[in-house]
């Protein structure tokens, strides 16, 4: 067991899985830049963070709290909370968006990949790497397709049941399946193509607050979900990618075990900084993450 400070910069949207502690899943970063993965964590704890009574936005937000490396997953960025009952949480500072998400920058774009193929051998024995901050040379498509309305059954079931976190007396709440699935198309600085899945909340919730504002509206829904990720993004922002591997592809060894499990999208520069002006990290032996 060891006490860590993160930097919490991902949640991804619950999935269908035969374990409570696959449907959530957060990461963050270490001071170093290093990635590391935190499961299970409750989205209702996180939702209920707070410092001094107030409330605190989860992501960009350091913490601290002892951790233990996952024995039955081999990806080293791995750990569970040793406390399920979260009383070893120390909420510290929230990192804010002033001078162009400065701050943020300092931390998760210390080791930022651009070469997709080089990512994905690093992502095989014995590295196993299983996280990155990934910066795709163009973006060329946004693409939406539809996908199941409702859960799995067995997904259903385990809802119902009584999870590790849950008041035995409390209702189970059944989180919304988001019907669609969300894809960014881009190329690396090898003009590398691919077709990358996005899995963060924010886009799935960003989907369900367009649909309120449209009236239940489907469509409508997702063209104002388009103009945030594609128009907006692409026109404005300058984009990365926080990579993670799925347990069950990578350790299938697919061929590209990554989707992309954030967003980071500070606004375009026209003159960078010296900070972001540096060759980004490229070969494993600058690429200290475990």
């Amino acid at each position: 067991m060891k006490r860590m400070k993160i930097l919490l910069a991902v949640t991804t949207y619950p999935q269908p899985s035969r374990s409570y502690d696959e449907l959530v899943c957060t990461a963050g970063l270490l001071e170093d830049g290093t990635w590391v993965r935190l499961y299970p964590v409750p989205l209702s704890f996180l939702s209920r963070l707070k410092k001094d009574g107030v409330v605190q936005t989860t992501k960009y937000t350091w913490i601290e709290l002892n951790v233990k490396s996952r024995t039955d997953d081999f990806r080293p960025e791995s750990h569970s909370p040793a406390d399920y009952e979260f009383k070893d949480w120390a909420i510290l500072e929230h990192l804010g968006t002033e001078h162009n998400w400065e701050r943020r920058k300092e931390i998760c774009l210390k080791k930022v990949y651009t070469n997709l193929t080089e990512l994905i051998e690093h992502s095989k024995d014995p590295q196993n790497l299983s996280l990155a901050t990934f910066k795709p040379t163009r973006i060329t498509a946004f693409e939406v397709d539809q996908d199941d309305r409702d859960w799995k059954d067995v997904w259903i079931q385990l809802k119902q049941q009584k999870s590790l976190f849950s008041d035995p007396d409390s209702e189970q709440v059944q989180i919304r399946k988001v019907p669609y699935k969300f894809y960014y198309r881009f190329e690396d600085e090898k003009g590398r193509s691919a077709r990358l899945m996005i899995e963060d909340w924010e886009i799935g919730q960003l989907y369900w607050n367009c649909l309120r504002d449209a009236k239940n509206d489907e469509q409508q829904a997702i063209a104002k979900v388009k103009l945030k990720y594609d128009v907006e993004f692409r026109l404005e922002k300058d984009i990365y990618f926080f990579l993670g591997t799925t347990s069950e592809w990578h350790r299938r060894r697919a061929p590209n075990p990554f989707v992309i499990i954030g967003v980071f999208y500070p606004k375009k520069e026209q003159q960078l900084s010296p900070f972001l002006n540096a060759t980004p990290s490229k070969s494993p032996d600058t690429l200290p993450y475990h």
